[in-house]
């Protein structure tokens, strides 16, 4: 049987002391071991002011990259790690902070950055392989690592599982092993900044016509020899599997390609089916924001097409002059989690925002949700995008994390294993590293819960055929499997 809260109050005391224990059992053993030997470092605080709301609190990543671990794509030595934080990155959403930093601070954050790294390879923290959670006693066990930023995974039955690499590889599980051979002739990625190969999806029908659904960051062609950043966005194909290799290719989504844009971050992308069969995608806004209100844009929306790639004829912008007829919703930031609620079909969304003011959405057709004319966030350097939190004709999120937890991947809960979170909503977190469930009644949050805390950083979530739940983590590149301990 599953394990039961007992009424007793020295017994839910219990419960609770052990939930914290664990939690602090682990963020212990990932954070303060590389951490120990820095208390005094002068750059650390200027780290945790100016810097962890993208790199994460304890360096792990969040929006952005880790930096305990890190490749350097623009320059491993001193100085461009130093003119890289003066000037920014531009195209890849990193400020500059020649206004903010002085050169000494520069210095000793990079000093501090330097030190962490040195620390953290020499850690080696050991996940509990229990939680205790509310409801349950949860085993943790791994379901396949050695992945190389697995971004998602979804399950074709209970033997079959695919996996997509952010750098570009798509890999399958069979009967719980991981392959060693990617899917062959698989589509070109661009794998820079937060681009490559993004989500994967079966069709409704998958059991009698076999597609499968992927989104990727797609650039345009350069002209030989030229020094030009590729304008790339956020695109769509379905295509089949037969012997490792990925055949029948269509493409059923593509911008218009003067749409496309040279920054590398905010692509989105998620996919999810409603019950009659159309399919929903998201774009980020890219990191332009404005584009997020404009309807001749394709960033910062919810997108619906048939399967096929087709428009339905009742998309709310359809009719409506120059708009893009797919756009469904739009004011939506960077949305990184799409799923549709089992018993009613409506579609929920998660999007990160900015410093603060990451966003769970209920989607509905021709709402605005309010980016970046609204938000509860400001400016990663701290300035302020907007004076308004609400506004006539702005849709509120259902629920908002302030500070941000880098919300990312989610999933209903459908499976047998755990009854009490029947139709729960499991909501994954990169910079927190968490593993949250929600539950919601008449489109409000009730209760939310952490059950996974401090094992990775947490890309995606997905509800086994078996009733396991998986959590797919950026690093390590690693898929856990959660199941209750009988009792």
């Amino acid at each position: 049987m599953p394990f039961t809260i007992k009424t007793d109050f020295h017994v839910k005391t219990v419960a609770m002391a052990a939930i914290i224990l664990t939690i602090f059992f682990w963020s212990y053993q990932t954070i303060t071991a590389p951490a120990k030997a820095l208390s005094d470092q002068p750059g650390r605080a200027l780290y945790a002011k100016n810097c962890s709301s993208c790199h994460g609190i304890n360096l792990q990543g969040g929006n952005a990259q880790s930096l305990i671990d890190p490749v350097w794509k623009f320059g491993n030595s001193h100085s461009q790690k130093f003119n890289n934080i003066k000037n920014g990155i531009p195209h890849l959403g990193m400020p500059s902070y020649k206004k903010n930093l002085t050169d000494q601070q520069i210095n000793q954050i990079l000093s501090f950055l330097k030190e962490a790294e040195s620390a953290q390879k020499s850690a080696t923290p050991k996940p509990s392989m229990t939680l205790q959670t509310n409801d349950y006693t949860i085993n943790v066990q791994t379901f396949a690592q050695g992945l190389d930023t697995p971004w998602s995974m979804v399950f074709i039955n209970s033997n079959h599982a695919l996996v997509t690499e952010r750098p570009g590889q798509l890999r399958q599980v069979l009967n719980g092993t991981l392959q060693s051979q990617s899917v062959k002739n698989t589509p070109n990625v661009l794998n820079e900044g937060q681009g490559g190969l993004l989500d994967i999806a079966i069709d409704p029908d998958y059991l009698h016509n076999k597609w499968i659904y992927l989104a990727y960051s797609h650039a345009l062609p350069t002209s030989p020899g030229s020094r030009e950043e590729a304008p790339a966005m956020t695109r769509l194909l379905r295509g089949r599997i037969q012997n490792n290799t990925w055949i029948d290719q269509q493409v059923i989504y593509q911008a218009p390609q003067e749409s496309y844009l040279t920054t590398r971050h905010h692509y989105g992308c998620r996919i999810t089916f409603d019950p009659k069969g159309y399919l929903y995608f998201s774009i980020g806004d890219r990191g332009h924001m404005d584009h997020a209100q404009n309807l001749t844009r394709p960033n910062g929306k919810i997108h619906r097409i048939h399967p096929d790639g087709s428009i339905p004829d009742d998309n709310p912008f359809i009719d409506q002059k120059n708009a893009l007829p797919s756009i469904y919703t739009y004011g939506n930031r960077n949305p990184q989690g799409l799923a549709t609620h089992p018993v009613t079909g409506d579609i929920w969304q998660t999007e990160h925002g900015p410093m603060g003011g990451d966003e769970l959405n209920l989607i509905k057709p021709g709402v605005n949700y309010g980016w970046p004319t609204i938000t509860y966030g400001i400016n990663y350097n701290g300035t302020i995008i907007t004076e308004l939190r609400q506004k006539h004709g702005m849709q509120q999120p259902v629920l908002y994390w302030t500070p941000s937890i880098a919300v990312c991947g989610i999933d209903f809960y459908q499976g047998n294993l755990f009854p009490r979170w029947k139709n729960h909503l499991l909501v994954t977190a990169l910079k927190y590293e968490e593993v949250r469930v929600l539950d919601i009644k008449d489109n409000r949050v009730l209760h939310q819960e952490i059950i996974l805390k401090d094992a990775g950083r947490v890309r995606d979530i997905a509800c086994g055929p078996d009733g396991a739940i998986y959590v797919v983590l950026n690093k390590p590149g690693t898929i856990l499997r959660l199941t209750p301990v009988n009792k």
